[in-house]
């Protein structure tokens, strides 16, 4: 019998049995804030689950409000109980995709999206030269322009969040390793991504440039590919076990310090392999090895000796809390601790840091309408801080931010944590 076979589909009943209904997961929920409707937050869905698990059939309603979520897991550090909703939401999903039958369409996109894109170095960097010479045709701009006057309806959104290419793709990097610019203390392996290496190759590069400066020999595996965060959040768990695999044969037996990624929702999914994999007798105590390997970068950096050789970076700065760094890794200081190390920078806590900006992988894509909602408050909260930098530990957030600072901002720049200290070291005298 197959691994998939043995696992049964659905949110295991005591995982459900962990809510107590206390509802102090409502506050902490983005579309509960929204909407104020009881189906959409985490008791609300968690009641819907433990309904289906009891027999109710799954219906469009169902799907509906399992949909809306976007997986940030804001309501599993609000949780007294310790409900592990990210996985009971996941469940959810994938039962979803076990048991309803989609359309012809709606199959095809989403394995041209999970499948034939995501996952093939060809596909991304022809869908980044296509993303460039549309920016450079001057056409995304007049879409952007045309979206300000509420023109374009949903395509306006999807015109905001359009990330920009960024030639040359980060895909030549992957297969090489680099020295430190010093003697040498670790020895890591930098997983680039999939998407990242097309739209923030320039990030993947500061990371490298960071990790060689804190005495780090920095390997780029060459049979590394797409973490499979996003297939999981669909509810495609064979799919992601795949790519799973995949990263781990491509990272185990080189002897490495430690796994680096500087995406937090890849970060959450890769030191959560061992769960995935949990059933494959061939890959369970491999998965587990990996996932104790894997450390976002802004962990492992605060973690070191810094090397302090930093020069100033004169602006007022806030950060963002990347929901699955915060709430995913339960990591929240590493990220401020770096940027309060680096010189000129004025650091400015913002309210409401650690709720969602509507990014949540394709979320801000699929559920366009509703991450802007959320985006717009969250602005709110970015343009009362003051800050002139709004910086966070993730692409997808990068994105939303990027479009939010275009929409309702007043010319922040949007930056990783990373890409702060990448500045600090170029401008130290």
């Amino acid at each position: 019998m197959a691994v998939s076979e043995q696992l049964a589909p659905g949110p295991q009943q005591a995982d459900l049995d962990r809510c107590i209904r206390c509802g102090l997961c409502l506050n902490a929920c983005p579309t509960y804030r929204e909407l104020g409707l009881e189906m959409d937050s985490p008791r609300g869905r968690i009641y819907q689950m433990v309904q289906v698990a009891e027999g109710a059939p799954i219906t469009p309603f169902y799907q509906e409000h399992i949909g809306l979520c976007l997986a940030c897991r804001g309501c599993e550090s609000a949780c007294p109980s310790g409900v592990r909703y990210g996985r009971l939401v996941e469940d959810a999903r994938a039962q979803v995709e076990a048991r309803v039958e989609r359309g012809w369409l709606a199959q095809r996109l989403r394995r041209f999206l999970y499948v034939r894109l995501l996952e093939s170095r060809a596909a991304l960097t022809a869908a980044g030269t296509l993303a460039y010479l549309f920016e450079a045709s001057r056409a995304r701009a007049l879409l952007r322009a045309a979206s300000r006057l509420k023109l374009l309806g949903r395509l306006g959104d999807l015109a905001q969040l359009a990330p920009s290419a960024e030639p040359p793709f980060f895909f030549d990097q992957i297969g090489l390793t680099f020295a430190p610019q010093q003697s040498p203390r670790y020895r890591v392996a930098f997983l680039s991504g999939c998407v990242a290496n097309v739209f923030f190759a320039r990030l993947n590069e500061a990371t490298v440039k960071v990790l060689r400066r804190n005495r780090c020999e920095v390997a780029i595996p060459a049979g590394q590919g797409c973490c499979g965060a996003l297939h999981l959040h669909a509810g495609l768990r064979e799919e992601a076990r795949k790519l799973a695999r995949r990263n781990i044969d491509a990272v185990l037996g080189g002897g490495f310090d430690a796994v680096i990624t500087n995406a937090a929702g890849c970060g959450s999914t890769l030191k959560e392999y061992g769960e995935l994999l949990a059933g494959d007798p061939v890959y369970a105590a491999k998965a587990r090895e990996f996932a104790a390997l894997t450390r976002d970068v802004t962990e492992f950096l605060a973690a070191l000796e810094l090397n302090r050789d930093l020069g100033p970076v004169n602006a007022v700065v806030a950060y963002q809390d990347s929901c699955h760094l915060a709430h995913g890794q339960r990591i929240r200081a590493a990220p401020r601790q770096l940027l309060a190390a680096v010189p000129g920078l004025i650091f400015r806590e913002m309210p409401a840091a650690d709720i969602c900006c509507g990014s949540a992988g394709v979320y801000n894509l699929a559920r366009s309408a509703m991450a802007m909602r959320i985006l717009a408050r969250k602005m709110e909260s970015v343009n009362s801080s003051g800050a002139r930098i709004v910086a966070t530990a993730n692409p997808g957030c990068m994105l939303q931010l990027q479009a939010g600072v275009r929409l309702h901002g007043s010319g922040q720049r949007v930056m990783h944590v990373v890409e702060i200290l990448d500045r600090a070291y170029a401008n130290y005298r």
